[in-house]
This record gives C-alpha cells, sequence and structure tokens, in this order.
C-alpha cells in the first residue's frame, strides 16, 4: 500500500511534502475485518432512513459531461510500479449497502469513482476527475492549455493530459496555475511541463502570494511525526474493502509516484488582481489563511465560471487535519467564500473546485457557497459561543451541533473534517490546549497515570469483564476510556488489545468522517499485528531541494540537534553560498542551533563556503556536508573540528515510531 513518505537522510529533513510516494507493508492485515455488530447495524439503518438520500443531484453534476476513460484502471511508473490503483474500490459499484461503511460517507466514497475526462465548459474547460486525490482542470487558452491544479506526482500528472491530448487533440501546455500550497496540487508540474520550458518562458507558472514558502514550509519541521500520522489518516496501510479504506471525502485517495515542484513565474500579490494568460482573461482572489496558508480563487469573466480552489468542495473540511498542521481559521474561511459570493456567486453560471465535482446552475453554485460558507462560520462562532459559557477543550466535542438545517445539505456533510475534531480546533485556535482546570494544566504521560488507574479499578480482570459487557451493549466509547487506560498500564496484555482493537474497528465503521474511520481501523490494526513496516526514507527530488531556503535547511538540521548532547558546546559559523551571493551566521549555544541570513560574525570559529547548487545533494540526501566539503566542492577555513561536534549531537529519526503502547515490532 501507499503510504505517507519522509525524507529523513544525511541532513536534509524536507518531510511530509509529498508523504503518500513509499508503499508501506501490509502482510499481516485481514481484509476481511470483523463484521459490524447488531448496534453498528441499527445505526447504519437509522442514518438511511433519515439522511437526504432522495436529493441525487450529485449522481447529475458528477456524471455530467464524460468524454472518455482509459482502457486501464491503473497508472504505473517507469519501473512498472502502480501508482494509481483506482480498481481496488470497484466494490462500491455493486450497489450493495454495506453495514460497515457510514452510509453517507458510503455515498460520498461512490460519488468520488468518478474516472476519465469531463467537458465543464464546451470547448472551454475541461477536468480529469479520478486519477488522484486532486483534478486536474484544464483550460483551453488561444494556443494551448492552462493547467489547474497538477495532481500529487508526475506519472498522473502525465497520464491525465496524455488522457485530454488524445481525446481532444494535441494543445501544448502554455500555462500552470497553482491553486494553493498543498502538495497534491503543485507535486505532478513536472509530469505535464519542464525547468528548461519554464526558464525559455514556453510555459508560465502562476501561484498566490507566499506560496514557495508555504509549500515548503508547512511539513518541514514536524515532518517525521507529521509523517506518521498521516499514515493513520490517510488508512494508507489498510487495503480497500468495505471494512478497510473506502475514500479520502474529496477524492479516492493518494497516489504513490514521484513529485517535484518548478518555482512560479508570476505570484498574484495583490487581494484581486488580473491576467490574461494565452488570450484568457482571468480574475485572481487571493485567499489567506482559509484552507491553505497560501491560496487563491479565479473567476473567468466571459464565461461566468468561478474556480474556488479548494476552499469549496463536497465536504466540510479540516479546520484542524489529523495528520498535523497549523489550525487553519473557520471565521476566515467563511469571510472569503462570502466575499467570493458577492463578487463572483451571483453570477457564475458554472462552480468548478479542485476536488470532487463542478456546479451548474446560478441557484446551485449560490447555495452551495451559502452552506459552505454559513458551515464554517457556524463553527467558528457556536464553538465561541459555547466557550464563553464555560464549555471546555476537553467538552466542546461532546456539545457542538451542526444545525438541522445544515446537515439536510450533502455539500457540508463531515467527510473530510468533522465535528468532533473541527470544534476542538476552534477552540484551540482561541484559547488553547488548557482547560482551565490545574489537573490538566501539566497532567502525567499516559504510560505514568494508566497503573494507577488500573490498580483503583481492580486491575485487569475487572476491567476487561466491564469492557466486555459495554462492547457487548454498544458502548464503544465507555468501552474505549477504560480499555485506553488498561492498554497503557499493561502494553504487552494481548487480549485488552484485541478488546479495544474491535472497540475502534466498531467506530471506525460508524464515523462518516473518512479521517476519522482511517484513524480509527489503522489503530486497530496496528493493536493486533503491531506497526506496519515502513521502509526507509529516501531523499528529495530535485525540485524539492531547489524549492528549499538556505535558511529553511539549517531550520530542519536545528530540529536533529539533542539539545542534552549539545549543551556547553558553543561555536559560531559563517556560512556562505558563492553561486547565489547568500551568507549567514550559524551559532550554537543554549543547546540550541540557530541561524540568521544577511550577515557574517567578525570571531567566527569556521568559516565555510559551499555552492547552493552543491548543497541541494545534501539537502537531497544523495551526500552529507562532510563529504562534500572533504570531496574539494566548498572550502573550510578556521577550526574545521565545528563541523565533527555538530555532527556528533545530531539524532536520525527514524521513519516511523510507536503511537499506541505496545504495538512496536
Amino acid at each position: 500500500m501507499k503510504s505517507p513518505r519522509s525524507f529523513v537522510s544525511g541532513s536534509a529533513l524536507l518531510l511530509g511534502l509529498v508523504w503518500s510516494c513509499v508503499a508501506i507493508s501490509q502482510d499481516h492485515f485481514n481484509p476481511a475485518g470483523s463484521p459490524p455488530s447488531e448496534h453498528t447495524r441499527a445505526l447504519q439503518d437509522a442514518l438511511r432512513d433519515s439522511l437526504p438520500f432522495a436529493d441525487e443531484r450529485d449522481f447529475e453534476e458528477s456524471r455530467r459531461g464524460f468524454l472518455a476513460e482509459p482502457d486501464s484502471r491503473q497508472i504505473t511508473g517507469s519501473a512498472g510500479n502502480i501508482v494509481w490503483d483506482l480498481g481496488g474500490y470497484d466494490f462500491l459499484l455493486a450497489g450493495e449497502d454495506f453495514d460497515s461503511i457510514h452510509p453517507s460517507l458510503q455515498r460520498q466514497a461512490l460519488l468520488n469513482m468518478n474516472y476519465g475526462l469531463y467537458e465543464v465548459v464546451p470547448d472551454f474547460i475541461y477536468q480529469v476527475r479520478g486519477f488522484d486525490l486532486a483534478n486536474m482542470t484544464l483550460v483551453k487558452g488561444d494556443s494551448g492549455w492552462i493547467l489547474f491544479d497538477v495532481l500529487l506526482t508526475g506519472e498522473t500528472a502525465a497520464a491525465a493530459l496524455a488522457l485530454a491530448n488524445e481525446t481532444l487533440g494535441e494543445l501544448p501546455v502554455r500555462a500552470v496555475i497553482y491553486s494553493h500550497s498543498h502538495v497534491d496540487h503543485f507535486g505532478g508540474v513536472l509530469g505535464v511541463t519542464s525547468e528548461e520550458q519554464v526558464r525559455s518562458g514556453a510555459v508560465e507558472i502562476f501561484a498566490p502570494t507566499g506560496f514557495m514558502e508555504e509549500a515548503v514550509a508547512e511539513n518541514v519541521y514536524a515532518g517525521p511525526a507529521m509523517s506518521r500520522r498521516a499514515v493513520m489518516q490517510y488508512g494508507r496501510t489498510i487495503p480497500p474493502s468495505p471494512f478497510g479504506r473506502v475514500d479520502s471525502a474529496i477524492g479516492k485517495g493518494l497516489a504513490a509516484g514521484t513529485t517535484g515542484l518548478i518555482a512560479p513565474t508570476t505570484v498574484i500579490e495583490d487581494d484581486f488582481e488580473e491576467h490574461v494568460i494565452d488570450g484568457v482573461r482571468i480574475v485572481f482572489q487571493n485567499t489567506p489563511g482559509t484552507e491553505a496558508p497560501a491560496e487563491m480563487n479565479a473567476w473567468f469573466p466571459e464565461h461566468r465560471v468561478f474556480w474556488a480552489a479548494e476552499n469549496i468542495s463536497a465536504t466540510i473540511h479540516n479546520v484542524y487535519t489529523l495528520r498535523g498542521a497549523l489550525v487553519r481559521d473557520a471565521l476566515q474561511w467563511a469571510r472569503q467564500i462570502n466575499e467570493a459570493l458577492y463578487r463572483f456567486g451571483r453570477e457564475a453560471e458554472v462552480m468548478i473546485t479542485s476536488h470532487n465535482w463542478p456546479r451548474w446552475g446560478n441557484e446551485r453554485i449560490q447555495q452551495v457557497m451559502r452552506a459552505q460558507r454559513d458551515a464554517y462560520a457556524n463553527l467558528n462562532n457556536q464553538v465561541l459561543h459555547l466557550a464563553n459559557q464555560g464549555v471546555t477543550i476537553n467538552e466542546i466535542h461532546n456539545h457542538y451541533q451542526v444545525p438541522e438545517s445544515l446537515q439536510r445539505q450533502w455539500s457540508v456533510r463531515q467527510y473530510h473534517g468533522s465535528e468532533f475534531h473541527n470544534s476542538r480546533a476552534v477552540l484551540n485556535r482561541y484559547l488553547g490546549y488548557w482547560d482551565g482546570n490545574p489537573a490538566t494544566l501539566a497532567p502525567l504521560s499516559p504510560e505514568e497515570s494508566a497503573p494507577l488507574f488500573v490498580e483503583l479499578m481492580g486491575g485487569a480482570g475487572p476491567i476487561l469483564e466491564r469492557a466486555r459487557a459495554l462492547h457487548e451493549d454498544g458502548q464503544y466509547r465507555l468501552a474505549m476510556e477504560i480499555l485506553n487506560k488498561l492498554v497503557y498500564a499493561e502494553p504487552d496484555n494481548r487480549e485488552a488489545k484485541n478488546l479495544l482493537a474491535a472497540v475502534f474497528e466498531q467506530l471506525g465503521y460508524q464515523y462518516e468522517s473518512a479521517s476519522m474511520r482511517n484513524v480509527f481501523l489503522a489503530a486497530a490494526q496496528e493493536l493486533r499485528n503491531g506497526m506496519p513496516r515502513i521502509p526507509a526514507p529516501r531523499g528529495t527530488s530535485p525540485g524539492m531541494a531547489r524549492a528549499m531556503s538556505t535558511s529553511q535547511w539549517w531550520d530542519s538540521v536545528a530540529i536533529r540537534v539533542d539539545s542534552r548532547l549539545a549543551d556547553g558546546m558553543n561555536f559560531t559559523m559563517n556560512f556562505l553560498t558563492p553561486d547565489n551571493g547568500e551568507r549567514f551566521v550559524v551559532e550554537m549555544s543554549g543547546g540550541t542551533l540557530t541561524n540568521i541570513k544577511g550577515f557574517q560574525a567578525e570571531n567566527a570559529d569556521v568559516t565555510v563556503s559551499i555552492d547552493r547548487e552543491d548543497l541541494n545533494q545534501v539537502i537531497m540526501g544523495n551526500a552529507t556536508l562532510n563529504e562534500l566539503l572533504q570531496s574539494g566542492a566548498g572550502t573550510v577555513s578556521g577550526d574545521a573540528g565545528v563541523l565533527a561536534q555538530l555532527a556528533s549531537v545530531f539524532v536520525n529519526f527514524a521513519p516511523g515510531f510507536e503511537i499506541l503502547p505496545g504495538t512496536a515490532n
């Protein structure tokens, strides 16, 4: 199975940017899964009766304009490796209601089975859907294609462009638009163009303000942890099946190929900025601080087409993503949708998004935009409404309720984000993690507190007996509460881990959010079988290495320093990259490594000079800094022993680590 990809090699720490590109073994997974309990079946039956399944507009819209699909449902790489395989999800096409899947999530999973080329606006806008997590949108200019978002991998992007050219007639790529700074929207750029074409001016690349910084930085510093957690959020170790991975909410899943990045040639700086690209007039709307820190919408005034990037999709998105990231601003998100609604939405006849499917007709477009606006605004406002009455971060997810009028609209169901983790995120954004109780301000770690709880509950026997009764009665969250304590207290207690896994499995079956389903099912697998085998990481691509600033690289190096070993070590290094004229001061003091650009220290202990082009080999993990310097790629003056001191305090992060107790192999 494909997995989040970690890059930890040599001095490199460019992590998370391509977290889908390594295969993880699933040798131990039982594809049959455990059957849904009578309580889970009863819940799913009730949902089938209560949700608005008679509203089938999404199915009509998702099928509209279909033109062609490839002969194969697999996309392979140059070595014959499978990069993309939609066929694993064909069980969703059988027309069966699965009690092991929340009915609403099963509906979304079926809608995301779209696969092929679709016409959105005749002889103007097309989409390739179902080739990756995101869509590739192709706009026909005067002389070639303008591509909006180029998928996660070069292999899937090349296949998408090839399908369009084979079906519609071959056209050259004239421009690429990165809608925002998440890798599934730019990582496939080398599959549709090259650095040479961009340098020559044959292809332009447009991106929102702040794109380069955010595209590289978001996942760098907490990369190992983020990559490990993404394994769980995206269910990368769980095979597709009614008992396993069924969807990723905004698309089917993540491709497992190679990624790249070419820096934009034009950055959209203003709030609203108009450009004519290959004869097509486009008004860009910067929307920072929404679904991504750097993101932009687009408006095609001549055709009354609104491109909503990933600010609008066919689900409520993550305000807090379970893989880990900065909490997003739900209120700003709502405001930017409202701005787009009043500037463009009242005229729009077509709305395209980076994920899922388009919408047609002004009434329908305004309905979806208002619902999304209201959902994010309500999340922000009602969480604060409750917080200002004393509801804490440890309670808010059990108190916040989505208004019934919004729950009746498919476009704002909780497939990606959920009211559980999003409500806690909003409260955390404003008030932080502390709930106001001193007992939770500096709590014991679970492995420290759990033995006391187990002792007071009478030991493992009574806990297991009570947990089995709760499990049989369908009280899964209560069973989880006491079993979690037991597993932390006795991580080798196989009976406890198996019962907790069974509890997690039923909860996973019941959740509407694909993210939450995947997390619970992945945790069940790890409790039963131990952690999956995660391959050793490999270095970053050349494009990613060039995109990372030297200061960002030094920041990532600093995270590898073990302060316990470095405390008492003091040195100052002047660091120069002559080919681009940059200079830095790197200091070790207080057990901490820091850097600053644009300065040189008068009495540095050592001066290192190496071209940035050579340093890219270090960032890619192909060599260490010491190896390059010893080969003559750079120069060292002063105390060269400083470099050995620095290397002596580094920690190499493992590609995977235990999250649940007793799961390490």
